[in-house]
């Protein structure tokens, strides 16, 4: 994300920085929140005893997916599962771990490897549409700059219409990762991997993982909506 651009606007104060402001409050929240709940299940073993790793295999064979391997990540919550590689990344903090938020993880990327293999519109839609938000986080910004330091509107509309692809792919990417939740705490149910408290734990963990995408959606939509206003506002200076 990006945060505290002064595109500056004459000697008036720049009350649009609010927007930003409530953004980086929002995400910030978040953050803490989903830190704070897997912390506390951390500390919650599932009664059986079983790892992470040992319940994403158990999930991914029961789907009939045996051609996904399972590897360490070093890092903190920075799991993954990449459908090019066909490989699911648990990460230092959730690899070979008994606890109730671990385990919640795994099969939140076990999720994402059923989608792929069901060829889930939503994800086939999120990768296609990689390229494009690439862009538009990494040339919207020089673009509007440029076009608000030379006076140009349409150069700076442009940048915006740019910006609008990163809105889109986080858009795209809410159902992605609500819907592997879903499957993820269903499986944890159906196979009784968790029952009782500790599935409501995972519960409590893939809902405070998925408030971080929503955060990161209004904060991006505030972003967009400050420079919607001071282009508008240069323009009708010029």
């Amino acid at each position: 994300m990006y945060y505290g651009y002064g595109y500056g606007m004459g000697y008036h104060f720049d009350w649009t920085i609010i927007l930003v402001l409530i953004g980086a409050v929002i995400s910030g929240l978040a953050s803490i929140n989903v830190n704070r709940t897997y912390s506390k299940y951390n500390r919650v073993h599932n009664y059986r005893g079983l790892t992470s790793n040992q319940v994403a295999e158990h999930i991914l064979h029961a789907a009939g997916i045996y051609d996904v391997r399972i590897e360490r990540i070093r890092g903190n919550l920075t799991d993954h599962y990449s459908p090019k590689e066909k490989v699911l990344r648990l990460s230092d903090s959730v690899y070979g771990r008994t606890s109730v938020a671990a385990i919640g993880v795994a099969a939140h990327e076990c999720g994402h490897a059923i989608q792929h293999q069901e060829d889930y519109a939503p994800l086939r839609m999120r990768s296609a549409s990689v390229p494009l938000a690439n862009i538009g986080s990494w040339v919207s910004w020089p673009v509007i700059l440029i076009g608000l330091l030379i006076g140009s509107t349409p150069l700076a509309q442009l940048g915006i219409f740019l910006f609008t692809f990163v809105v889109l792919f986080q858009l795209i990417t809410l159902p992605v990762e609500f819907d592997a939740s879903a499957r993820a705490l269903r499986i944890l149910e159906q196979d009784r991997i968790l029952e009782g408290e500790e599935h409501r734990g995972a519960t409590r963990v893939l809902k405070a993982a998925a408030m971080t995408y929503v955060a990161a959606l209004f904060t991006t939509i505030m972003q967009l909506l400050r420079l919607v206003l001071i282009v508008n506002g240069r323009s009708r200076d010029d």
